[in-house]
């Protein structure tokens, strides 16, 4: 295994898979008794903005009009060409 110019390395699978760090996982590397060590961060990293909003919006989304109603505003949408200001 070798560290790259940027000072990354590639972790392989069966290591990744048995600590269970998966893709976005955070990590701290730390220094121990002459030993590098990988490790899971203790925190987990700030919610974005966009999962904030999410999480502020998440079930407020009510119409009053049914799945197959709204489905039936979007196919219909622009099918007369004065809707969409065309005479």
């Amino acid at each position: 295994m070798r560290i790259t110019a940027k000072g990354q390395v590639t972790i392989p699978v069966a290591i990744r898979e048995a600590a269970g760090l998966l893709p976005e996982t955070e990590v701290d590397v730390i220094y121990v008794n002459g030993v590098v060590q990988i490790v899971k961060a203790d925190f987990h990293r700030a919610e974005t903005r966009g999962e904030r909003a999410v999480r502020r919006m998440w079930g407020s989304g009510d119409s009053g009009m049914t799945t197959d109603e709204i489905m039936a505003l979007t196919r219909d949408w622009g099918s007369d060409d004065t809707e969409r200001g065309h005479a």
